[in-house]
């Protein structure tokens, strides 16, 4: 969705924009392009950040790498002298290079080691998928599954995924799509493969993906100048969601409430955001027809005001 992301921040000579999400660097190299911008670009996967050296080397003095994870990019770009930027651009998920690439272990088309981490080979990189699937009693992995995938057969699956490894650990990606697969069983009307929430589930668990959009929100609100751009695209609904009802409590809406029960007290929340418009920007069909991983994009938009921010954690997730 780079046009409606461009679109909605439409840079300007002199701001200073972050790309939370640099992957292969494609929003960021846009964005320079667009105008004379400084773009500081984060990225938790040391691949990726190597990758870019070359578009630093390309836009001298114009570009920032940053390894990190984008939830602490206040702190990151706190200890760089940055307290205030113009426009903060997140694309929350998993990025095409990482799932094309088979030993990532993101992918249940491609064979590869079970991994899943973002940042495999770097500082902080944690538990693998392979751990989480070996490791978790049935329990634990029923409620990942349910929980980040939606998945309504999760304990079926989870009782597969244990009675498998009991004869030999579940080391590939090709061996826990099939050991899913067989699970759930035919699914004709289905339309994606049976492990596709599953693995949605174990990558979200694994990075603690929906905690790091939650610390990445409350620093975006933090660090916009008033009239900056949040520009936020997610692939699925958790995600989606999350986005939604930050900025609806962050520009003052209340909770909906049932008809039977008294309407809050006191004033409205203060906005920190106001919205250009309403409702999710959707791709294109010609978007969909070049990507068609971008079917499930959903865009929203935030404008910052200059309302002092809220206290971390008072918006309702």
């Amino acid at each position: 969705m780079l046009d409606s992301v461009l679109k909605a921040l439409s840079p300007q000579d002199g701001q200073v924009i972050v790309d939370a999400t640099f992957g292969a660097g494609g929003y960021t190299r846009a964005f320079l392009d667009a105008a004379h911008t400084h773009v500081l670009a984060f990225d938790r996967d040391p691949t990726a950040i190597a990758a870019g050296a070359a578009l630093v080397d390309a836009h001298a003095g114009r570009l920032t790498l940053i390894e990190h994870r984008f939830g602490a990019m206040a702190e990151a770009l706190a200890a760089r002298g940055v307290d205030r930027v113009d426009a903060i651009v997140l694309d929350i998920g998993v990025s095409s290079m990482q799932i094309d690439r088979a030993e990532r272990g993101f992918s249940f088309s491609h064979d590869g080691p079970l991994d899943m981490r973002m940042d495999a080979g770097g500082a902080e990189a944690g538990e693998s998928a392979a751990d989480v699937v070996n490791g978790y009693d049935a329990e634990d992995l029923a409620r990942i599954i349910y929980r980040y995938g939606e998945e309504p057969r999760s304990r079926r699956i989870a009782r597969a995924i244990v009675e498998a490894r009991a004869t030999a650990p579940i080391t590939r990606t090709g061996r826990l799509a099939e050991i899913v697969a067989e699970a759930v069983g035919p699914t004709p009307k289905r339309k994606i493969h049976p492990a596709t929430t599953t693995f949605q589930a174990l990558r979200i668990h694994v990075n603690r993906e929906l905690d790091e959009l939650d610390a990445a929100l409350d620093a975006a609100e933090r660090l916009l100048k008033p009239g900056g751009r949040l520009v936020v695209v997610s692939f699925h609904s958790l995600e989606d969601r999350r986005v939604k009802r930050f900025l609806a409590a962050r520009t003052g809406e209340r909770p909906a409430v049932s008809r039977h029960q008294p309407l809050p007290e006191g004033p409205a929340p203060v906005a920190t955001f106001r919205l250009p418009s309403k409702g999710a920007v959707k791709p294109t069909a010609a978007e969909i027809a070049a990507n068609p991983r971008a079917r499930s994009a959903r865009l929203r938009v935030g404008i910052r005001t200059e309302a002092t921010p809220t206290a971390t954690g008072e918006a309702p997730r």
